[in-house]
């Protein structure tokens, strides 16, 4: 059977996830997956098998500890893999925004008086505030604005800014709040040429189709992995020939170890492992879709996210039509998805109600969701909406079906 005949089995999908049957979440319409995910059943049995078994300090010799050890490096490893890294070009760190705030400590080492950083006012905090203070070195901040008629980072705007002082690019792979996914490997390829590392921001990417970062070239990448149906941890890939490079940020014996170097204190244990079973849902999921059995990690991805992103335009696309067609609602950002240019991500204000009034309205509908700026307030500001009210998100995922739009949709027409 031929890709093009495949489409996702949203049945199968949702019997993996417990969420949807348990007491306190099925009668609800869940959209708030950007901002924390549901997890699989997967999952739940690794966290657990862990605490029960092996809930000890790992590698040593005795067996407990000794398989505690071996899972720990297994989840890593079999991450590393999923998103075409070398296992020690990458880390699992407490958040996204733990992970740059070491990140930039680290390279800041290498910034000098008059050196340039591009940063945008599209991104999650998490990815400006760490590069705005190598202001205090010495460093030039370069903000590359988005064009505040349609919210989209614009590469005219970007290689104007470009110089060979650029020593930093840090960018959103796709806007939390506008949703658009952004060429992060034409930007790579742009800033590469004036010598320039670049730090992408996947953390709202990630959910909707793992990336694959030795083809977008970048040389760091970060995303969230409780935003990908796992815990509260966070991983950081970077290339080996810079992270070799780095000076050391963690206890002092670890020196030249990479990639501890930048990892101070390490992730939680049993979190850790319990990442073994996102990768599991997803092995799952291919085999229950696909019968070639035989293909290698990276190929598997490939299919899987073709998929996800197909069955997420279907769903999403009814949504967008319907917001950009009530003339009170405002719709941030591109009114389809065509070919994965913008992830389910949805944001909208609505005329003359404050965003916490119709989230207010959306919950008592039993549609999960939520009004905030998301920490995107430099977003926000540049388009001219109230930071503290914010907007109105609705984000969603694979897991989503088309029963959740249809309440949200009449729950809408409420408002």
């Amino acid at each position: 059977m031929s890709l093009k005949n495949i489409s996702l089995d949203i049945d199968f999908v949702r019997s993996q996830f417990p969420a949807f049957n348990d007491p306190l979440c099925k009668d609800w319409s869940f959209f708030e997956s950007a901002g924390g995910s549901y997890v699989p059943q997967t999952v739940i049995d690794r966290l657990n098998r862990f605490m029960t078994s092996t809930k000890v300090q790992p590698y040593a010799e005795f067996p407990m500890s000794k398989i505690a050890g071996e899972q720990m490096d297994e989840a890593t490893n079999l991450f590393a893999k999923m998103i075409n890294a070398n296992k020690n070009e990458i880390l699992i760190g407490g958040s996204t925004s733990i992970n740059l705030y070491v990140l930039s400590n680290a390279l800041n080492k290498f910034i000098k008086p008059g050196d340039e950083v591009i940063v945008t006012n599209q991104d999650h905090e998490a990815n400006i505030s760490p590069w705005r203070r190598l202001k205090e070195s010495g460093a030039i901040i370069k903000e590359w604005k988005f064009n505040k008629n349609n919210g989209e980072l614009e590469l005219e705007e970007f290689e104007k800014l470009l110089s060979n002082k650029t020593k930093i690019v840090a960018v959103t792979h796709c806007s939390n709040i506008v949703g658009s996914i952004n060429d992060l490997k034409k930007i790579t390829e742009l800033a590469h040429n004036k010598g320039a590392i670049v730090v992408g921001d996947g953390v709202s990417y990630a959910p909707h189709g793992f990336p694959n970062v030795k083809e977008l070239g970048v040389d760091f990448y970060t995303f969230s992995l409780y935003k990908t149906y796992g815990p509260h941890l966070a991983l950081l890939y970077g290339k080996e020939k810079i992270l070799k490079k780095l000076p050391n940020q963690n206890h002092e014996f670890l020196a030249g170890k990479y990639p501890y170097t930048i990892n101070p204190g390490g992730p939680n244990h049993e979190e850790l492992v319990s990442l073994i079973g996102i990768y599991e849902y997803f092995d799952n999921l291919y085999n229950y879709h696909f019968e070639d059995k035989d293909l290698n990690h990276l190929k598997k991805i490939k299919k899987i996210n073709k998929l996800i992103s197909e069955y997420e335009e279907r769903i999403a696309n009814p949504l967008l039509d319907y917001l950009s067609k009530r003339n009170n609602f405002k719709l941030i950002g591109k009114n389809q998805i065509k070919n994965k240019d913008r992830a389910p991500t949805i944001s909208f204000t609505v005329k003359n109600k404050s965003s916490k009034k119709v989230s207010k309205i959306l919950v008592r509908n039993n549609i999960a969701t939520r009004n905030d700026n998301f920490y995107a307030w430099r977003c926000l500001e540049a388009l001219g909406i109230d930071t503290s009210d914010g907007v109105v998100r609705i984000s969603m995922t694979h897991y989503n079906n088309k029963k959740d739009v249809d309440n949200l949709i009449n729950a809408l027409e409420l408002i």
